[in-house]
């Protein structure tokens, strides 16, 4: 078995979707998508999309839809061909693989009555598409915005991701953490992950040298100091404890 230095020195992989994904938290940089979600009777032809910057949870908005609306999930890179009609939520809409594919999908959803969510960064008007019919359907389609996340929510999806480890973090270090972590959902997920596994992997806490060693790559270092004396009480100190292991829990959707 290897040693935990040497598997802190191993490149880890981003966690699959699956693993990243947890239920979206209320925040008013979501307030308007939410409000499109919760009445798809008003989408117009049946069809929206949700745009915003990465990490300002449109994946999770679009999950989280998808399960309550009962919506296959389809990916933009791997949409080819003609898709059949049927109720479905597009992530990366506007990366798809082929525009001839997402333009079948669209005509098939609405000649079936078929809701059709999708999820991009810039508005549906906005996407680099070639056939000027899909150009069209696509300035017909409703829009959501979201803004970047707030602070508040980015707190809050960190802390959800540590309870669904089972890691007790105290406030002062996630602190420490928010103020150098990309302010991306993706990115909290794959600090917890790795924080748990060396947490698992050393049988001990987390303390801040053990999150520079493991998060390396992924922390911003420009905060070391200065502005963040506040947080120094917390020091390379026992901080987290790892509860049950987080094999256990599954994905977390």
């Amino acid at each position: 078995m290897a040693s935990l230095s040497t598997a802190r020195q191993l490149p880890l992989p981003l966690l699959p979707r699956a693993e990243v994904e947890i239920d979206p938290v209320p925040d008013s940089s979501n307030a308007v998508a939410r409000t499109w979600l919760g009445d798809p009777m008003s989408w117009p032809a049946g069809r929206l999309v949700l745009h915003g910057p990465e990490g300002s949870g449109k994946s999770a908005l679009l999950a989280q839809a998808s399960r309550r609306l009962g919506l296959r999930r389809l990916s933009g890179p791997l949409l080819r061909g003609v898709p059949q009609g049927a109720p479905t939520a597009l992530d990366d809409a506007d990366c798809a693989a082929e525009e001839a594919a997402l333009f079948h999908l669209i005509n098939a959803c609405a000649a079936g009555g078929h809701l059709l969510l999708m999820a991009g960064r810039e508005p549906p008007g906005r996407w680099p598409v070639a056939l000027p019919d899909l150009a069209s359907r696509l300035r017909a389609t409703a829009s959501a915005a979201l803004g970047q996340p707030t602070d508040a929510l980015l707190r809050a999806l960190l802390a959800r991701h540590f309870e669904r480890r089972q890691l007790r973090v105290e406030p002062a270090v996630q602190d420490w953490l928010l103020a150098r972590l990309p302010r991306e959902a993706a990115a909290l997920a794959e600090a917890a992950a790795r924080l748990d596994r060396a947490a698992l992997a050393g049988g001990g806490g987390i303390t801040r040298g053990l999150a520079r060693e493991v998060l390396a790559g992924l922390l911003d270092g420009s905060g070391e100091g200065g502005e963040d004396g506040a947080f120094d009480g917390a020091g390379d100190d026992f901080v987290a404890t790892p509860g049950a292991p987080s094999a256990s829990m599954g994905t977390l959707l």
